[in-house]
């Protein structure tokens, strides 16, 4: 074969991509013509394609010395030197051949590409622009250009730019989708949809324009339509972590979390080291009860990016869940080594320390936590409720609940839509209960006796139930509900939205500003009658919230003095009770609560101080309720019942340790005091078994502890103070006949308690009787509590009505 036919064939199989053959043509050719610079050349871009640097720039640099002025041949070393990474020699080549030919569109583009790569986007942007100025028609050059002022934080000019390369090329999947994804990031997210589908319809399977168009349905929280898109992108391409890591993200938002949890499996074992990927596994297992599985995935995600704050704060709340309340502080305090002023770390801080009974502390990395970042409303919820376990009066809880509202609801006024509801005051009435807590939760103890008891003939039912982890409480609850409904997965708005086309009368709030409760939802007033009860006796603040259910015991009608009583003489501050809250009060009849301890066992046993060398005192409250004035009169009674015991329930760790100064700072010997664990309920409610008598905590009285420990037979005595939280002791003895257990000062509290357990016989019988007294009392006659709700629900329906 002739030097030339052998050349041409060379060609063909070079253009026809079949390169070996090529190459061993062009070697063939060369053999026969060594000085040949153009075959050298074409072996030095056979070599680039190759990814064959090396031999690339041997073959380039002979046709180089060959024929120097070949302007092509120093741009092909140029393109090597970039794809070898050689950025600084690829940029001096560059500018090395635009010193002869400023002219050239395509070198002016190459040199910006160089620069963009080294990290020079203020020089790439110069570059590009000249390129386009040369020809207007080079689109990648505004394409690229736009990324660049992207990179220099000018989404302004990157948008001119993407546009710019519009303009010229409509269908440019590139330009679309950048342009898409930068509208996304600036809010305008249904614009950007618009960009990014027709960037698909351009590029039908680019796996990065379904993987944008993905993310995009995903922040639009069309979630269904995010899982479709994304999972067409792993089946184009299987090895693509950032199309794993947004399914799962698209998965776990439509509440499939095993099937999330495979897909960060899938991201990470595609990349190890993507952090993002490792800290949503932590989180979904998390959810799925895997606390192992989520505390490896957490530390992956911490060693993968060292400094990850998000990181943290889930490991952090992870040790929180399983008690590990020291390691859960020292998490958190790492991510505020990390950026001192993240709100989100001071909020969970303030958790971790309210649990551990630093509630002074927990206060202050919650008021951190708001400056930080006014907009968080966990955190302001969080100081509000705190700020009822300090509060001996109302006033302060009452100014920042109205801060609250002046943060968080005013914004959602204007939105606000009026009510259109049948106003026949006769008809049934839908009711609507909102919590996360429908399940083995205290809150099921109250619950559960009073939804076993609606009338269905005159009231519809409705939970909205976001329960991470439904069980078997869960579906008994489902089963006295006309309507359930898992609205775990929807925000506030989207939650209003179906309450308002469910055509709800009446909507109760069950959380307040407890953990997982949705103040914003009421705020958006989606019922026309909206209503607290249970969480805490208080007020939330929201005036969207019309009603707070009470009693006659915890709001009195009479003026109550500063210090809890009634009838104050003359002199005394007064105050009325209903100046709380912002919401009207509506008095039930008997009582705020209606309890149901679930179970018979364990039964009660018989006075532990009978058979002991000593009497045992008791509170089992969180440590958050005892304060220092709470453990200041605790002393007074351990003085003067020089060898009782005291115990106690506190987490293990720093907890236990700060606790236990507290209390040797009121002058109780230590040697006297017991710790017990939190506990799983059947083994709480045993520890009853070893207390003979139960002191109340102050200002914020124990509610749910105080029923448990009377159904297990030990009486508590109370102090009774000036706030509805401070009386919850109150109305519990006086349902059951005992008011003359609850104490209007610390002295008489003291006189009480030392009394009682100085008689044993007394503290006996009280002991065998205080079950069946309980049963018979208001307090666990489901159907009375059920008829005195509808009854309120009904006087409420007929105001609005009117």
């Amino acid at each position: 074969m002739r030097t030339d036919q052998c050349l041409a064939l060379a060609k063909e199989r070079h253009l026809a991509g079949d390169l070996a053959s090529a190459r061993t043509l062009y070697e063939t050719v060369l053999a026969d013509d060594p000085a040949n610079a153009d075959v050298m050349f074409r072996l030095g871009v056979l070599g680039l394609q190759c990814a064959a640097y090396g031999d690339a720039l041997a073959w380039l640099d002979r046709a180089i010395a060959l024929a120097p002025r070949e302007s092509r041949y120093q741009f092909a070393r140029g393109q090597v030197l970039s794809a070898a990474g050689r950025f600084d020699d690829a940029i001096d080549t560059y500018r090395a051949l635009l010193a002869f030919d400023a002219t050239s569109s395509d070198l002016w583009f190459a040199l910006a590409s160089a620069l963009q790569s080294s990290g020079d986007a203020r020089g790439a942007v110069a570059a590009y622009e000249s390129a386009a100025a040369l020809d207007p028609a080079q689109v990648d050059a505004l394409n690229n250009l736009g990324n660049c002022h992207r990179q220099l934080g000018a989404p302004e000019q990157a948008q001119d730019a993407y546009r710019r390369a519009l303009a010229v090329q409509p269908n440019h999947a590139s330009a679309l989708t950048n342009l898409g994804t930068l509208l996304q990031e600036s809010g305008q997210i249904d614009a950007a949809i618009e960009l990014l589908i027709e960037a698909l319809r351009s590029a039908p399977d680019s796996p990065t324009c379904l993987l944008n168009l993905g993310v995009a349905r995903y922040a639009r929280r069309q979630f269904d339509d995010a899982a479709v898109l994304l999972t067409r992108t792993l089946e184009l391409d299987p090895h693509f972590p950032e199309a794993a890591y947004n399914l799962g993200n698209a998965l776990h938002a439509l509440g499939r979390r095993r099937d999330a949890q495979a897909q960060y499996r899938n991201a990470v074992a595609l990349d190890p080291l993507h952090a993002d990927a490792h800290n949503n596994l932590g989180n979904v297992s998390k959810e799925l009860g895997e606390y192992k599985a989520a505390s490896q995935a957490f530390d992956a995600a911490i060693r993968a990016r060292p400094g990850f704050v998000a990181a943290y704060n889930n490991a952090g709340n992870l040790m929180r869940t399983l008690r590990r309340t020291a390691d859960a502080e020292a998490l958190f305090e790492a991510a505020l080594a990390v950026d001192p002023d993240h709100s989100a770390s001071h909020n969970n801080l303030g958790n971790v320390l309210k649990d551990c009974g630093a509630l002074d502390e927990g206060i202050v990395h919650y008021r951190r936590a708001i400056k930080s970042d006014p907009d968080n409303v966990v955190a302001h919820s969080n100081l509000a409720y705190a700020l009822t376990f300090q509060a001996e009066h109302g006033e302060a809880v009452l100014e920042e609940c109205r801060r609250w509202s002046a943060q968080h609801e005013t914004p959602l006024r204007a939105a606000r839509q009026p009510h259109t509801n049948d106003r026949s005051q006769h008809r049934r009435l839908r009711i609507g209960y909102v919590a996360a807590d429908f399940r083995d939760h205290c809150q099921s103890l109250f619950t559960v006796p009073f939804f076993s008891h609606h009338d269905h003939e005159q009231f519809e039912i409705f939970c909205y139930a976001s329960v991470e982890r439904p069980d078997d409480l869960t579906r008994r609850v489902a089963g006295y509900a006309d309507v359930w409904r898992d609205v775990r997965e929807l925000d506030d708005e989207r939650l209003a939205q179906q309450i308002r086309a469910d055509g709800i009368d009446i909507l109760v709030d069950l959380a307040m500003h407890m953990a997982d409760g949705r103040p914003l939802l009421f705020a958006r007033k989606p019922a026309p009658v909206q209503v607290a009860w249970l969480a805490y006796p208080g007020t939330t603040g929201i005036e969207a919230i019309d009603y707070r259910l009470t009693d006659p015991n915890l709001d009195p009608l009479d003026p109550v003095d500063v210090k809890g009583q009634r009838n104050a003489p003359g002199g005394r501050e007064l105050i009325t009770s209903d100046s709380h809250y912002t919401e009207r009060s509506v008095r039930l009849p008997d009582s705020f609560w209606c309890y149901d301890p679930l179970t018979a066992e364990p039964a009660v046993n018989v006075l532990p101080a009978l058979t002991a060398e000593t009497l045992t005192f008791g509170c089992l409250n969180n440590p958050c309720k005892l304060t220092n004035r709470t453990l200041a009169v605790w002393s007074a009674v351990l003085h003067k019942v020089p060898h009782a015991r005291l115990l106690l329930m506190a987490p293990a760790g720093n907890a236990h340790q700060n606790l236990a100064r507290r209390i040797e700072r009121q002058g109780i010997d230590m040697q006297r005091v017991d710790f017990v664990p939190f506990q799983p309920r059947a083994d709480y409610l045993r520890t009853y078994h070893q207390i003979d008598l139960g002191l109340d905590t102050f200002p914020y009285n124990g509610h749910t502890t105080s029923l448990d420990s009377l159904w297990m037979g030990v009486p508590v005595v109370t102090r009774v103070g000036a706030t509805a939280v401070g009386r919850g002791g109150l109305s519990q003895l006086v349902n059951l006949r005992l008011d003359e257990l609850a104490a209007y000062s610390d002295e008489e509290f003291v006189r009480i308690a030392v009394e009682l357990a100085t008689d044993r016989t007394r503290l006996a019988n009280l002991r065998q009787g205080l079950r069946s007294r309980m049963e018979q009392s208001p307090l666990m006659d489901g159907a009375r509590f059920a008829r005195n709700v509808e009854a309120a629900y009904r006087k409420m329906w007929r105001e609005w009505c009117a």
